[in-house]
């Protein structure tokens, strides 16, 4: 697990930059061979960046998934030791104790990101407007 793991995730990530260049790499011999005239900048990382809309909702994304998951997990530990009476001679259980920090954890994370989320959001709010208005002007 702790082998094969990262090895097929650099793999994948490798294989999919490599059809990447491999599709634009096509698309740019197709177009020598027709003739017509390429733009020098639309294969440049630049083209292919997201915007900071995108980005923004990216991050919120990002901190809604921990926190949900973190939510359940900890409901869940609370329900099963309510349910089940936490019995002290047999001691706690992964679910009475693991689950719950679990939980917690990963609320504070969801919670970072969130904060983080609204920072960049405080931060960035000329830019985002800018470019609110250069998607809303047609061309």
């Amino acid at each position: 697990m702790c082998v094969v793991m990262p090895v097929a995730i650099v793999w994948l990530v490798m294989w999919t930059k490599r059809n990447e260049t491999n599709k634009m790499a096509e698309i740019m011999l197709k177009a020598i061979e027709n003739g017509t005239p390429i733009d020098p900048y639309f294969f440049k990382e630049q083209h292919l960046q997201k915007s900071l809309k995108e980005k923004q909702l990216g991050l919120l994304t990002a901190a809604i998934i921990p926190s949900v998951i973190g939510l359940i997990s900890l409901l869940t530990g609370l329900i099963y030791t309510l349910v089940n009476h936490f019995d002290y001679k047999t001691g706690p259980t992964v679910f009475t104790i693991l689950l719950p920090l679990a939980g917690c954890a990963l609320i504070a994370v969801g919670l970072a990101l969130y904060l983080t989320y609204l920072i960049r959001r405080w931060i960035l709010a000329k830019e985002l407007a800018a470019e609110e208005k250069a998607l809303e002007k047609p061309e």
